[in-house]
């Protein structure tokens, strides 16, 4: 897992109160392979489409 993935993963728990357990779902996911996790997360419903910006913003905010 790269280092990017880390902070998002953390950015995830700590900023948006996802439980480790649904993001630990997300990943478990082969779809992983084919989409980007916050993608998946919010088709899973495990994020909603205002937590969906924030994650997009934060990552513009990283690169």
């Amino acid at each position: 897992m790269s280092n990017s993935d880390r902070k998002l993963l953390e950015f995830l728990h700590k900023e948006l109160q996802i439980s480790q357990e649904d993001i630990d779902v997300a990943l478990k996911h082969p779809e992983l392979n084919y989409g980007p996790l916050p993608m998946l997360l919010w088709q899973y419903g495990l994020v909603n489409l205002q937590q969906l910006e924030k994650i997009f913003d934060w990552l513009a905010e990283q690169t």
